[in-house]
């Protein structure tokens, strides 16, 4: 066996037999050694291979597939050059995140760096302060003693280093691995190390090294009599929720926050500008609150205690307001519930359900907020739901309430539009459920490139509902949309520099990716659709009026007050 394929081969085995499960290869010459193993490990079923022609899809449905298997991170996998930096954005978003993701690059060995050679650049660290950690394999010219074992070592190291077992952040890491010639297998019998390539089921044979998952802090007690508000931020997870239902707290839950079925109030944000939400006394934050203003005016104010719970050095702490960051929090046993308080937050949260709903209902016509609603109801125990960032992962806040056992995901780490088509197909891939893509034209434009499936790659069933206002609908709820409605010379560039119409013929997009097409012109079709099953890949296409968001904002809000 030649050194490149040996190296390629224990790589691939060393991070299966460490639990990944999901690799997505991009293909290339110099990366050829991995999509040879991977090949093979493929054929044998110890890891699930996804293979896709764009670097910067691929990078994102390497996260999604790591969002979908919470055991294990997804490993992607390029070749040199330009083929790295295109993984950029995926790679930024896990680490705000804080996805494990395992990058595999693909380099020329060390001489022929900085010599013009074709795709050669500076890979190493390419990613600067975004990976968890970097390493790299040089290019292996022969056979010696222990080098099976350093190679297996450094796999190790980057699998727990993705999942936060070293410095308890997850997020990505980098492994840049150097190939000599010749790139392919040898040919006939392969050949054999002086020891076991592929050893038995004995753990003790591999040289892997196995880091153990950091110990649960202790809680810390928090103290009764002040009102307190409990806020779920993005990724916030079940510990939020569980706090609130202890103590007797409001919970006040963003969609992503992985707690949306047990918030309190879902138009919460709205409530907030009420005299209800001027008497929040406390609020325990977790996770990453990064949808709406109110919030962040209530967190920035300093007239609230701030309590932020996180075990990780980069809390979230936007408003510079923080009193203590705790690494787990509980109340104590004779805790005094605020029954009042709590009562008061359920009715506010009902009032406002309704007055929302009355508005949008009376509205007639189509909205974005009222598709959101009508996608969030046809969510079913058990499916996922997927939203976009701008508008629609807003509009969600407002309006969305799911059914325990369902799961809604967002990439809200940098809170971008793209990669959101590759990041759904991923997280609907690793989980095998069905799903529903909630997004906006733009985002779809974005990243169309994630529909491009080969022949033979795995497919799942994802419905996406595209809400098409033709352009940049948020700017319009924004300053720069209030700006433009001041008059014609304030609005002269408005639509070229932030609408951004495309005028895109989205049945003949889908059609070029083999995709199932279905407009939509009004509520009662809409729920019909939504109500049938999710059946491979599709596009709903509900087209809505851009021009009318602000003025149903302001509906909105009036209506709270």
């Amino acid at each position: 066996m030649n050194p490149s394929t040996a190296l390629a081969t224990v790589l691939v085995d060393s991070l299966a037999r460490l639990g990944v499960r999901h690799v997505v290869l991009c293909p290339g010459s110099r990366s050829a050694p991995l999509a040879y193993a991977l090949a093979e490990a493929a054929d044998a079923g110890t890891i699930e291979l996804h293979v896709r022609i764009d670097e910067r899809t691929a990078g994102f449905l390497a996260l999604g597939l790591s969002r979908g298997d919470e055991n294990a991170p997804a490993a992607v996998v390029t070749t040199s050059g330009t083929a790295v930096a295109n993984l950029h954005p995926a790679v930024l978003e896990a680490a705000h995140a804080g996805v494990p993701l395992i990058v595999l690059s693909a380099d020329r060995p060390h001489e022929l760096r900085g010599t013009g050679a074709s795709q050669t650049t500076d890979q190493a660290k390419i990613f600067g302060s975004a990976v968890r950690w970097f390493g790299e394999v040089p290019a292996p010219t022969g056979h010696r003693a222990g080098q099976v074992a350093g190679w297996r070592n450094v796999a190790s190291r980057a699998f727990a280093a993705a999942l936060g077992r070293i410095g308890h952040q997850p997020g990505p890491v980098q492994l840049n691995v150097g190939f000599l010639e010749p790139l392919t297998p040898d040919e006939g019998e392969p050949g054999s190390w002086p020891e076991p390539l592929v050893p038995g089921p004995d753990e003790r044979e591999t040289g892997l090294t196995r880091v153990a998952p950091p110990v649960p802090p202790a809680p810390y007690i928090l103290d009764s009599g002040l009102r307190t508000v409990v806020l779920a931020g993005d990724g916030a997870g079940p510990e939020a929720a569980a706090l609130a239902a202890s103590a007797r707290w409001p919970l006040l839950a963003e969609p992503s926050s992985g707690v949306r079925e047990h918030a309190t109030v879902a138009p919460y944000r709205l409530v907030l500008g009420t005299e209800l939400g001027g008497r929040i006394e406390r609020v325990v934050v977790f996770g990453r609150p990064t949808l709406s203003r109110p919030v962040t005016r209530l967190l920035s104010s300093g007239a609230v205690q701030v309590l932020v719970v996180s075990p990780r050095p980069d809390w979230s702490d936007a408003g510079r307001q923080a009193s203590v960051v705790l690494p787990a929090v509980a109340v104590a046993e004779d805790h005094q519930a605020d029954e009042i308080w709590l009562s008061e937050w359920v009715s506010a949260g009902d009032a406002a359900e309704k007055a929302v709903n009355a508005v949008l209902d009376g509205a007639g016509r189509l909205t974005g907020q009222l598709v959101a609603r009508a996608t969030a109801e046809a969510t079913r125990p058990g499916h996922l739901l997927i939203s976009g960032s701008s508008n629609p992962i807003r509009d969600l806040d407002l309006v969305g309430r799911i059914p325990n056992g369902a799961r809604i995901v967002a990439n809200r780490g940098l809170a971008g539009i793209d990669g959101t088509v590759s990041t759904a197909l991923g997280v609907a891939l690793a989980t095998k459920r069905p799903a529903r893509l909630l997004i906006g034209d733009l985002t779809l434009l974005h990243d169309a490139n994630g529909l491009l499936f080969g022949p033979d790659e795995p497919c799942p069933d994802v419905q996406i509902v595209l809400v098409d206002d033709n352009g940049g609908g948020i700017f319009s709820t924004l300053e720069h949309g209030a700006r433009a409605g001041a008059g014609a010379k304030q609005n002269r560039h408005y639509e070229r520099v932030f609408g951004t119409p495309q005028q895109i013929d989205v049945e003949a997009l889908c059609a070029a990716y083999s995709v199932a097409y279905q407009p939509v012109d009004e509520v009662t079709q809409l729920r019909e659709v939504l109500d049938a099953s999710i059946i491979g890949i599709s596009v709903v296409h509900v087209r809505i009026d851009r021009t009318r968001h602000r003025e149903l904002n302001d509906a909105l809000r009036a209506a709270i007050g």
